[in-house]
């Protein structure tokens, strides 16, 4: 028997169909696992370190994963075909082989899909790979970067402008450099300062001037 991970239980059920009663389909509901919300989770003076952490989902998910290895005699990995499948196929790897329940000859590929037909299923499995570190490492990269700037400024987000959301993964840092470079601009061009503050202003929202 051949277990096939993919993302979406939807998709197992369709996907298991295609590929025939050799197969066993089953989903990893998203990720497994995360950086936790705590200090020092990422510690780029030991080569950015990170620590992660299973979901309640993913525990079980791969405890289950663990019990259809038992009858495998391959793995096909077929998460999603974008940067966060590609991390969520590396990380059911990692966490397998973290507890000791992946075979050292047993045969791991990844198969890509984009579209759920037979055709293309069927075509997928025909061309498997190894997965792609690339992607993996700027997985990794956004990840980190995530924690390293919204977990340390989301505190002071929270305590400033209470009610308000978290800042978004990733949009801290890039909305400051947007937010530096524009305000430069209408500086050096002399434009009116109604200009500037609705670069700051959500729609439907007055900025305060007070501190």
């Amino acid at each position: 028997m051949k277990l096939v991970i993919v993302e979406s239980p939807a998709k197992a059920k369709t996907i298991n169909k295609y590929l025939g009663s050799d197969y066993f389909v089953m989903a990893s509901f998203g990720h497994i696992r995360d950086v936790p919300a705590k200090n020092n989770s990422v510690r780029p003076d030991e080569d950015f370190a990170m620590d992660w952490e299973m979901s309640p989902r993913g525990e079980k998910t791969v405890r289950d994963m663990v019990k259809a290895l038992e009858k495998a005699d391959a793995l096909y990995l077929a998460s999603d075909p974008d940067r966060e499948g590609e991390a969520i196929a590396w990380h059911v790897v990692q966490e397998l082989k973290r507890r000791k329940k992946l075979k050292p000859d047993m045969p791991v590929y990844r198969v890509v899909f984009h579209e759920i037909t037979k055709n293309a299923i069927l075509e997928a499995m025909k061309n498997p790979r190894e997965i792609d570190m690339q992607l993996v490492d700027a997985y990794l990269a956004r990840r980190a970067l995530d924690y390293l700037v919204g977990f340390n400024i989301s505190p002071l987000l929270w305590k400033n402008y209470q009610g308000q959301n978290p800042p978004g993964a990733c949009n801290p840092l890039p909305f400051v450099w947007y937010v530096n470079a524009k305000t430069k601009s209408l500086l050096l061009s002399h434009r009116n300062i109604g200009e500037l503050m609705s670069i700051w202003t959500h729609p439907g929202q007055k900025l305060s001037m007070q501190n």
